[in-house]
C-alpha cells in the first residue's frame, strides 16, 4: 500500500460572518501549508462537478444569493484552470485546487470530469491500472501519468514495453523515470547516522549466546525473487532466526507478530541486537529497494542483501553490505559471514561508516538532497504531492508554448522507467531444498511473466485503436495463437 499522509491544516475563524457562514453551509474547507489546498468535500458528492452549480437549499434569499454566487465564482475559478483525472481512486480527494510553484490545477478523482475540455491528464496508480477500465477514446491532447513504486508482482503488464510506453509522464522507483522514487524508504542523511538504535558489538557478541548470527523476517512467502528457496539452502550451512510466516523458527513477542508492527520500536531494538539481517526484496529490479534494506542500515545491523543489481550505486560505503550476487553459492556465503562473525576487526569494517557518521555515497547524497519529496516529514511535500505537480508544471509548460504558437513538447515513458527480467528460480542440490513443497507460489513467477508479455501485447493494440473494448476482447487476443 501506498504510505501517504496528507497534512491537513484546516482553517478556522471565530468571527461567524456572514460569508464564513457560507463557507461552513457549503462545506468548503479551505486547506493552508505549503501546496494550498482547497478542496471541496461532502460524503453524498458523487458527482462534483455538477453538485457545485446545484442550489443551496434552506437559507433565506439574501444568503441563497450570495451563496449562488460564490458557487459561480468558484466553478469560473475551477474552468481556468487544467483538470488533473485520478483515473485511480488513490487519494479519494473529489476535487482540490492544489498550486504548484506558480502554477495551479485542480485534481480530483470525479469522473464526471472526463470530458472537461478543461482536463488535460489522468493520473494512474500501477496496483489499479486494470485493463477494464480506461479513459477511451484517448484525445490528442490528453495525457497518461502513471505513479507505481510497487513490486512487478503486483501487475506485471505494466513492465513490458507495449505498456510502460503508453504512459507521458512516470514516477517509479526507477532512476530513469521522470521522478524516481528510488529512496522511497529512507527519510534522510540523518536516520543512517543515527545510533538510536545500534547495539555496542561487544553487547551482540554475548547476545550470541542465545542469538544466530543472521535473523530473517518475513511474511510474503515464495515471491518472483524465491528468497525462501536461498535462505532455506542457506540454513543448512549456518545458523537463522527466522521470525515471519516464512521458514518461521523463532516467535515474535504476541504485540509485535502484526506486519504493521514492523516500524514499531520494541521490533526495532529486537532486531538491532542481530549482527546480520538477510535482506532479500521480493522481486530483482534494478533500483527496486524498500525498507529491507534501508532498515537494518538505519539500526546498525549489517545487511545480507539480495535484490537490485544496481545496489551497489546506493550503498553508503563501499563496505556497508554484504552482497549475495558476490557468492557463488550459499555454502560460501555462510563461510564468510561466520568469518566476521568470529573476528571483530573485519565485522566493525562493516559498521565503521556509521561510527563514524560518514556517508562516502556521493550520488546517494545528491538524491537525498535534491529529491522535491520527503518521507515522514511533514515540513515537506510526499511523493503522490511531487508527482501531480510534475504532471501539472509540465502540462502548463505546454500550454504556454501554444499559447505562444509553438507546438507542445511531447514527453513519453521508455522502457527503463519500469523493467525488470523475468523471474529465476534457484536450483541447489542438497536433499532439503530438491525437496518437494506444496502449496508453493514459487513455479507461478516465470509462467505468469510470459503471460504478461502477451496482456502487454494485447492491451497495447487495443490502446492504439483507440475505442473502447472488452474483457472478452482482450482475453481472446491474449490467448490467440
Amino acid at each position: 500500500m501506498v504510505r501517504i499522509q496528507r497534512r491537513k491544516v484546516l482553517a478556522s475563524c471565530l468571527c461567524m460572518t456572514a460569508t464564513v457562514f457560507l463557507l461552513v453551509t457549503l462545506q468548503v474547507v479551505v486547506e493552508l501549508g505549503k501546496f494550498e489546498r482547497k478542496t471541496f468535500k461532502n460524503s453524498n458528492l458523487q458527482d462534483g462537478h455538477k453538485k457545485l452549480e446545484e442550489e443551496p437549499e434552506h437559507l433565506n434569499p439574501f444568503l441563497q444569493k450570495d451563496a449562488l454566487s460564490l458557487i459561480r465564482k468558484r466553478q469560473l475559478e475551477i474552468d481556468s484552470y487544467p483538470i488533473m483525472l485520478w483515473w485511480s481512486p488513490l487519494t479519494g480527494e473529489t476535487g482540490r485546487l492544489g498550486q504548484c510553484g506558480a502554477d495551479a490545477c485542480f485534481f480530483t478523482i470525479n469522473r464526471t470530469y472526463w470530458h472537461h475540455p478543461m482536463t488535460k491528464a489522468f493520473l494512474f496508480y500501477g496496483t489499479d491500472f486494470n485493463i477494464e477500465s480506461l479513459p477511451l477514446p484517448r484525445k490528442a491532447h490528453h495525457e497518461w501519468a502513471l505513479f507505481h513504486e510497487e513490486s512487478p508482482k503486483n501487475n506485471y503488464k505494466l513492465f513490458h514495453k507495449p505498456v510502460i510506453t503508453l504512459f507521458n509522464y512516470t514516477a517509479t522507483f526507477s532512476r530513469h523515470s521522470h521522478l524516481p522514487l528510488t529512496t522511497q524508504y529512507l527519510e534522510g542523511v540523518e536516520v543512517l547516522k543515527s545510533l538510536r538504535y545500534l547495539v555496542p558489538l561487544q553487547s551482540k557478541n554475548n547476545l550470541r549466546k542465545r542469538l544466530a548470527p543472521l535473523v530473517y523476517v518475513q511474511s510474503d512467502c515464495d515471491p518472483p525473487s524465491d528468497r525462501d528457496s536461498y535462505v532455506r539452502e542457506l540454513m543448512t550451512y549456518i545458523e537463522v532466526d527466522s521470525y515471519g510466516e516464512c521458514l518461521r523458527n523463532k516467535d515474535l513477542p504476541q504485540q509485535l507478530k502484526n506486519p504493521a508492527s514492523m516500524d514499531a520500536d520494541g521490533f526495532y531494538r529486537i532486531i538491532a541486537q542481530y549482527k546480520f539481517i538477510l535482506a532479500f526484496e521480493n522481486a530483482v529490479c534494478d533500483d527496486y529497494i524498500t525498507e529491507k534494506f534501508w532498515r537494518p542500515l538505519k539500526l546498525g545491523v549489517v545487511p545480507v542483501y539480495y535484490g537490485s543489481p544496481s545496489i551497489a550505486d546506493w550503498l553508503p560505503s563501499n563496505r556497508s553490505a554484504i552482497l549475495v550476487s558476490e557468492f557463488s553459492h550459499p555454502r560460501e556465503l555462510a563461510s564468510y559471514i561466520r568469518q566476521l562473525d568470529y573476528d571483530d576487526r573485519l565485522y566493525e569494517a562493516y559498521v565503521e561508516w556509521k561510527l563514524k557518521g560518514e556517508i562516502s555515497n556521493q550520488r546517494l547524497l545528491a538524491t537525498l538532497r535534491e529529491r522535491k519529496w520527503g518521507v515522514q516529514d511533514i515540513n515537506q511535500d510526499n511523493y503522490i504531492d511531487a508527482f501531480e505537480c510534475m504532471v501539472c508544471s509540465k502540462v502548463w509548460d505546454n500550454i504556454r508554448l501554444q499559447e505562444k504558437g509553438l507546438p507542445p513538447k511531447k514527453w513519453k515513458a521508455e522502457v527503463t522507467h519500469l523493467s525488470c527480467p523475468e523471474p529465476t528460480t534457484f536450483a541447489f542440490s542438497s536433499p532439503v531444498t530438491l525437496a518437494p513443497r506444496r502449496n508453493s507460489l514459487r513455479e507461478m513467477w516465470m509462467p505468469s511473466f510470459q503471460q504478461s508479455k502477451k496482456e502487454a501485447q494485447a492491451l497495447r493494440w487495443l490502446v492504439d485503436r483507440n475505442q473502447n473494448f472488452s474483457t472478452q476482447e482482450f482475453w481472446a487476443l491474449v490467448f490467440k495463437e
